[in-house]
């Protein structure tokens, strides 16, 4: 199905103002994390998670006044959508709690008006956070790795460094909007970013495909009408898979409760991010790329 017919659009040529606009995010939130840090979620921080459920009503905002004369004044309290007939409520704080009777005492004591009952409570030490930290940064960076490797074998060198830019591109753009709006990053948010990342590569892929094959039916074009026409002849199915994934992911961050409310988030970022680039980063990088280093092809 074809939504778009025999467009002309010169991507290339627009790419030099497209860049500046990535590279202007991309700066902001650098800056975001220098002078203000990552919001890390205790997953990579150390702390401890209380589950809670109420079986009366209760405002979230009562819930924060009520505890903010205890050791759990500054935690992070969101409201849990689930299938229990009971309002649930996950609560965050970055206090070592050994414990977990005390914590459960004071919970207990401070919610009694609304028969509160502690589900779970999980703790995470600094150890294991840390640890966490090395493994996410370890599976992005083993992950473009694998996939520069592969388009390398299927492609060439060039396709491959134009592909990994791209990527990295879009964790950037992601990571940086999620600082500047000093979003909490958790495991949920790194499993966001590995899904971005094979979105972004499909997408990519098929452009580049294209580009393989008109290269191969015409040696006298030039590779930036080469570029052009491959993306113009993927436009039409690029904006059809995009706006499918979009309005999927869409729908699951305003009905998919909190729980996967940001990862949701992180994927409208991706999947609009990755359309993008695909369009009008790895493409110019590609001819950037065979322009600086002279190859011969049949």
């Amino acid at each position: 199905m074809n939504i778009i017919d025999k467009s002309n659009i010169d991507f290339i040529s627009k790419s030099k103002y497209t860049l500046f606009i990535s590279l202007g995010i991309i700066i902001m939130g650098i800056g975001a994390l220098i002078f203000r840090g990552p919001n890390l979620s205790i997953d990579f921080v150390g702390g401890t998670i209380i589950q809670v459920s109420s079986s009366e009503q209760v405002e979230i905002n009562i819930i924060r006044d009520l505890l903010d004369s205890t050791v759990l004044k500054n935690s992070e309290i969101t409201e849990i959508t689930g299938l229990s007939s009971n309002q649930q409520f996950r609560i965050k704080t970055n206090i070592k709690i050994e414990d977990t009777t005390e914590i459960s005492n004071i919970i207990m004591n401070t919610l009694k008006d609304f028969n509160p009952e502690i589900r779970a409570i999980e703790s995470v030490g600094p150890k294991v956070g840390k640890e966490l930290q090395f493994q996410a940064i370890y599976a992005i960076g083993l992950a473009l790795l694998m996939l520069m490797i592969y388009i390398g074998f299927r492609f060439d060198q060039f396709y491959a460094m134009g592909s990994v830019v791209a990527v990295i591109h879009d964790i950037l753009i992601t990571l940086g909007i999620f600082s500047l709006l000093n979003l909490e990053i958790n495991l949920s948010i790194v499993a966001a970013f590995l899904t971005i990342v094979g979105y972004s590569l499909n997408d990519t892929i098929v452009i580049f495909d294209r580009f393989r094959e008109n290269s191969q039916k015409d040696l006298k074009i030039s590779l930036t009408d080469l570029a052009n026409l491959s993306l113009n002849q993927t436009l039409s199915r690029t904006i059809i898979t995009s706006l499918t994934t979009l309005m999927v992911v869409t729908i699951l961050f305003f009905v998919g409760g909190e729980a996967i409310k940001y990862f949701a988030f992180a994927l409208i970022i991706g999947v609009i991010v990755g359309t993008y680039s695909s369009m009008f980063i790895a493409s110019p990088f590609l001819l950037y790329f065979k322009s600086k280093i002279k190859t011969e092809e049949e």
